[in-house]
């Protein structure tokens, strides 16, 4: 597989996840929709286990790595379709660029790696002025917007709750069999969620709904996290970041173009100050100077100017 194709297919899967997200709770309700959604991921995830023959632990650490990986597929995305139901679909991904910030402090308390630099920490505080920003763009907005951006919010925090977990579990397992894992515990859980809150089988969907939970369950469940381990297999993690800058500016625009969604200025600004603050928390400011100086290089003086300045 091309490793660019693989990159390129991450961040638009990732662009385009949200506005699928609220197409699939068209007609059905996003319980009905996110259910779906992860049975045909599942099918298609226990496909590929067994054409490509991988092996599918139940060890007791193998275990723990899928209730880790299913405290992001169920409780993340319960909490991302709720949400979605009040707010525009692109600043669901703009919610989740505050992913990075609250893996690295979890990692920091739960995992002991090191204290994040006095750059790191400036990102951190950069990027929780953008979220404060957003939520008050979602104060500002008729109807109950605050609370599908809280909804968001506590999912971005699930998931990397998610990613920390797994990884203190040193669980070495293949992609295909974490993705399996997951979706075998969630899937269950999906199913007695739908039956409590006693919604009904829907009589019938949309096209764009149909499509918008296929493409879900094939290419955002089943094939995505396929990719994106791929990736970052392959990639040094600092270009792996860069996905999470552009994923939530080209899903604004995905959902202004495709859905006719308004982004409030407040909320501009608060993704300006998000991904400004992710691009310093990931690369520090000294490799930032640097990177500026060689695109931007100093003018050398010329000789008269600089002998009158000596």
């Amino acid at each position: 597989m091309s490793v660019p194709a693989a990159y390129l297919g991450v961040i638009l899967i990732w662009a385009t996840t949200p506005l699928a997200i609220k197409w699939s709770a068209m007609d059905a309700g996003f319980i009905f929709g996110v259910t779906a959604r992860m049975i045909i991921g599942a099918a298609f995830c226990f496909a590929m286990l067994r054409l490509l023959r991988v092996e599918f632990p139940w060890r007791r650490n193998a275990v723990q790595a899928y209730a880790a990986a299913a405290l992001g597929v169920f409780g993340s995305m319960m909490c991302t379709y709720w949400g979605a139901q009040f707010i525009p679909s692109g600043l669901i991904s703009v919610l989740f660029g505050v992913t990075p910030f609250a893996t690295g402090i979890m990692a920091t308390l739960w995992l002991g790696e090191r204290f994040p630099s006095p750059a790191r920490l400036a990102g951190i505080g950069l990027g929780m002025l953008g979220l404060c920003l957003v939520f008050g763009a979602g104060l500002r907005i008729e109807g109950y917007a605050w609370r599908g951006i809280a909804a968001v919010f506590i999912a971005a925090l699930l998931h990397s709750a998610s990613a920390v977990w797994i990884k203190r579990t040193g669980a070495q397992l293949h992609p295909i069999a974490l993705n399996a894992g997951a979706l075998a515990i969630a899937v269950p859980l999906y199913f007695v969620t739908w039956l409590v809150s006693g919604q009904p089988v829907p009589e019938a969907l949309s096209m764009r709904a149909t499509g918008a939970i296929v493409y879900l369950g094939v290419l955002g469940t089943a094939l995505g996290f396929v990719l994106y381990f791929y990736v970052l297999k392959h990639l040094p993690a600092g270009v792996i970041a860069l996905i999470t800058l552009v994923s939530p500016v080209l899903a604004l625009f995905i959902g202004r173009w495709l859905n006719d969604e308004a982004v409030d200025p407040l909320v501009w600004a608060g993704t300006a100050c998000i991904l400004t603050g992710l691009l310093i928390y990931q690369f520090g400011g000294r490799r930032l100077r640097h990177w500026w100086r060689a695109a931007w290089p100093r003018r050398p003086q010329p000789a008269g100017k600089k002998a009158l300045q000596e």
